[in-house]
């Protein structure tokens, strides 16, 4: 990942969840590629990367979503499903760790899931919020996408899909998380 998904230049929502998109599909060929330390850095990246957008889609693109469009509802329903389908196996493979025993297997089901959930976003949910949003409320959407990005767990917390809930647990876990991530680094900056 060359940049961190609330510091990308896009300035319409739909254009920065497409390229964080993009994004996430390299990084699953990243750590399928990868071995040993490499794979272990792909799978942080690709993690984080997943928690966050997921956590801004959820606060963000999913409610309006639920308010404007015409079966928005079961829409999101589905597509929040998906999301804790793709939380738990990815909370299953940060146990696992990239060099454990099963986590191949895991991993391909997770990106199977995960693109295919990105595949029903970008045909169900992207066309409609394009339609129906302004310029001005795309544009919104994408500070309020980043901004909840910055404030996200950086890692997978399966059963908190929905934006009261991320709001609530949100903070707490992006505090705790974030504290985890500078003490792995921490600890691998002394060890390297």
């Amino acid at each position: 990942m060359t940049e961190r998904p609330e510091t990308m230049p896009d300035k319409d929502v739909v254009d920065l969840l497409l390229r964080q998109h993009m994004e996430i599909r390299a990084l699953f060929g990243e750590v399928a590629a990868a071995r040993g330390d490499a794979r272990a850095a792909a799978f942080d990246r690709l993690r984080r990367m997943l928690a966050v957008h997921e956590t801004a889609e959820e606060e963000v693109v999913h409610p309006y979503a639920r308010r404007l469009m015409d079966g928005g509802g079961p829409m999101v329903d589905a597509r929040l499903e998906e999301e804790n389908r793709g939380k738990t196996i990815l909370a299953e493979l940060v146990d696992i760790g990239p060099g454990g025993k099963g986590f191949g297997p895991r991993f391909e089901e997770l990106r199977t899931a995960v693109l295919e959930h990105a595949r029903r976003e970008e045909e169900e949910e992207f066309p409609r919020i394009r339609e129906l949003a302004t310029a001005e409320e795309r544009r919104g959407m994408a500070a309020a996408v980043k901004a909840a990005q910055v404030l996200a767990p950086t890692r997978p917390h399966p059963g908190v899909e929905s934006a009261s809930a991320n709001l609530l647990v949100g903070p707490f876990a992006a505090v705790a998380d974030r504290t985890r991530d500078a003490v792995r680094k921490a600890a691998g900056r002394r060890r390297g």
